[in-house]
């Protein structure tokens, strides 16, 4: 056996193999997508592209980012391992790492694993200098779509960088040709570097999978209970159906009634301020059925344990105030208090015959092979510990659970540490059966497991490809999926699988392509006047302050005791999103933040984000008329409406150009309140007195001509002034004349 050989990569560590010579040849050239199955090797390709640019570039840093905590420390453990570096040059930045430490980090260390949310905040607030990084690493990079941060770093990394090199990894990029396409464009790729199990170069270092499915029998009282709740949400689609927004009711899966609840409010939308009562009807019918959708699943594919606890919720939940009445709605059909009783009274007595095939499952392949290691995943918690509790009686059975760090209701998650503890026994051996939920799936270094134990499909290709990923490493594997015959399980299945073939008929395509042209996405150039603007800090993990940066805004995050963000020393701007606005009105909170507001901006502006302003019933039209017409006239806010985070950033990005750019005004560093005239001065100190009111106040000035004559008025003239009685009369009086005692 070969090695690879390099100064900065310690010899015999390396399996030298062609396929990833290959790679590394064409990684090395430009901006790619290195698709790799689980367990062939894209850790160590990364390190020999950080080894080669390291080389080329000796002051420079690498970068390599991955989803989670967990993972970005495995790596940088690996690295540190494996590379002849100094064990200082190798650093973990999370958001558990204070800023002030890891700007220190960015400064000191030469290879930085991180998670994605904490580069982005610190690309944000100037605290990671981009251009001295000759490589940035994206692992599991089919998560660059939409609004991860991924994106939004490569983006920026592109532009200041000075001998950029963008590397993706990933062992699944999706099925659809537009997923692909997306990451491609996110992570600005030049070519995309594929192998499978099935390639020549690569099936010598790939272990034999033995997958098999078991379809298994729902018990009688599975069936009844489905049959109720079926009953049910058949009544819920056909009024979906009757007012035209389903075709049909066969079929309908959550999907399809998330679909549903986006057309009923764009619907709406057209006949804001008053939409017609029947869509309302339509809103609570669609989110009822997508609760009884997801019971239906828990029955099919948890068991009534999983039922039983989601509708005991749900009964809890009726009985308190201001429940939704989608919920109140469930709570008193007839279907589900029937399923929901039927299900209390089996509870501990009918299992579903998932557990007792798990446990069969499991003991023979410890009989068979006593040194065996298992995983097991499970979607839900509520199935984890039902499986614990099955699997922990067993002789030679030594089970954890692997959960994530969130709490659940009489449960606390796993912190992070618990986590790397918890893998830490696995692969020693002093736990020999692993109980995961969906944490265990990405990335995580789970070398030799035997046996992967699907509890339940999934629909979703790329989970599938994790999944079986954790076994078939080192040593031949075997997988088997439980599936409920007739049930979601089956269809969650095939949809997997079908997508799986969907994805690598697309990676054949993209394989047989020519190499791709170089910069195919060009960086945008905003302006070359750069503009600055200045940012409450709170408002950073928005996506308004991404866009801003992308755009090419200096953005500068502060503490503001006044407004979002403020443009130049004239113009703070207050962000509400159309709901906040509204609950401002309920709670009023919003008058008294407008009189901040314009007290210490000249130029206050309000920036309504977000549609259906009138379609909330809570509130009357009147009185979203009567706030906004207060802040116009009582307080001078300009009102700007905008669509999302997207516009709002451009609308913010063209009034700090024209304050900034042509009216060469300077950008302050905070709001301080704007100077006030002397009427304005007068009315402020007359206000200061007890039980006295702007208009109490202009009543009193405008009756004794001066603030010295209010001061120096007695009981009896102070309550000639109308809304002055005896007991305010007294007041003032007193604090005016009482002795001063500290």
């Amino acid at each position: 056996m070969s090695y690879v050989e390099h100064p900065l990569i310690k010899p015999n560590l390396i399996e030298a193999r062609q396929y990833q010579q290959l790679i590394f040849n064409t990684a090395i050239q430009g901006n790619s997508l290195v698709v790799l199955p689980t367990g062939l090797g894209k850790t160590s390709l990364a390190m020999m592209v950080a080894a080669y640019r390291l080389t080329k570039f000796p002051d420079s840093k690498i970068l390599m980012m991955a989803p989670t905590r967990p993972l970005a420390v495995q790596h940088c453990q690996t690295f540190a391992r494996s590379m002849a570096l100094p064990p200082e040059d190798f650093k973990v930045l999370t958001g558990h790492v204070p800023p002030a430490e890891r700007e220190k980090v960015w400064r000191e260390a030469k290879l930085i694993f991180a998670t994605p949310q904490t580069v982005e905040h610190d690309v944000i607030g100037g605290k990671l200098a981009l251009n001295r990084l000759s490589l940035v690493i994206v692992d599991e990079a089919h998560r660059a779509v939409g609004n991860y941060p991924y994106g939004f770093i490569a983006g920026q990394y592109m532009r200041a960088a000075k001998n950029p090199l963008i590397l993706g990894l990933t062992a699944s990029p999706g099925a659809e040709l537009s997923r692909i396409e997306e990451v491609k464009r996110n992570l600005f790729i030049e070519k995309v570097e594929i192998r499978s199990e099935r390639d020549a170069d690569v099936r010598p270092y790939v272990q034999p999978i033995e997958i098999e499915w078991r379809r298994l029998e729902l018990p009688a009282a599975f069936i009844d209970i489905k049959h109720l709740l079926e009953g049910q949400m058949k009544e819920l689609l056909l009024i979906l159906k009757k007012h035209a927004f389903l075709p049909s009711i066969q079929g309908v899966g959550k999907r399809d009634l998330l679909r549903v609840q986006g057309q009923i409010k764009d619907s709406m939308r057209k006949f804001e301020p008053k939409p017609p009562e029947h869509f309302y009807i339509c809103l609570v019918a669609q989110a009822a059925a997508f609760r009884l959708c997801h019971a239906i699943e828990l029955l099919e594919t948890q068991g009534l344990t999983s039922l039983e606890h989601y509708l005991s919720r749900l009964m809890r939940k009726a009985r308190m105030p201001g429940c939704p009445r989608a919920v109140k709605l469930l709570a008193d059909a007839v279907g589900v208090q029937q399923a929901y009783h039927i299900s209390k009274r089996l509870h501990g007595r009918a299992d579903h015959p998932k557990i007792p095939e798990s446990i069969q499952i499991i003991q023979k392949q410890f009989d068979d092979r006593p040194n065996s290691r298992v995983m097991v995943f499970a979607h839900y918690r509520d199935s984890v510990n039902k499986l614990f509790d099955a699997l922990d009686k067993l002789d030679g059975i030594r089970t954890m659970k692997f959960i994530g760090q969130a709490d659940r209701e009489g449960e606390k998650g796993l912190t992070q540490r618990e986590q790397a503890q918890i893998l830490g026994k696995f692969r020693k051996g002093e736990v020999n059966v692993l109980i995961s939920t969906s944490v265990g799936e990405e990335g995580l270094d789970i070398p030799n497991v035997d046996l992967v134990l699907f509890y339940e499909a999934v629909p979703s290709e790329i989970r599938l490809i994790q999944r079986r990923g954790r076994t078939g490493r080192t040593r031949p594997g075997r997988v088997v999926v439980l599936l409920a015959k007739d049930t979601r399980d089956e269809a969650f299945y095939w949809s997997a699988v079908h997508k799986e073939e969907r994805m690598r008929e697309a990676l054949r395509e993209y394989g047989e392509r020519e190499p791709m042209v170089k910069e195919q996405r060009m960086i945008e150039e905003f302006n070359p006047d750069k503009v600055k603007v200045i940012v409450d800090h709170r408002e950073v993990p928005s996506g308004i302050v991404r866009e801003l940066a992308q755009l090419g805004v200096e953005v500068e995050a502060r503490q503001l005791d006044v407004g979002d963000f403020i443009l130049s020393d004239r113009v703070g701007i207050e962000r509400k999103s159309v709901g906040d606005f509204l609950q401002s009105i309920v709670d009023k909170r919003l008058l008294s933040q407008a009189k901040q507001l314009s007290e210490t901006f000249e130029r206050p502006v309000l920036i309504l984000e977000g549609g259906g302003l009138y379609s909330r019933r809570a509130i009357h039209p009147n009185a979203i008329r009567g706030a906004l017409a207060a802040l116009a006239v009582d307080f001078g806010i300009s009102i700007l409406p905008t669509q999302d985070e997207k516009e709002t950033a451009a609308v913010l990005v063209i009034i700090a150009r024209r304050e900034q750019t042509e009216q060469a005004r300077e950008v302050a560093v905070r709001g301080e309140a704007k100077g006030l005239t002397l009427p304005e001065q007068q009315r402020f100190i007359v206000e200061g007195l007890p039980g006295v009111s702007a208009v109490l106040a202009e009543r009193l000035l405008a009756h004794f001509g001066t603030v010295e004559k209010v001061m120096a008025a007695s009981e009896e003239e102070l309550q000639k002034v109308r809304g002055i009685g005896r007991e305010k009369a007294k007041e003032i009086r007193q604090v005016l004349s009482v002795l001063y005692q500290p």
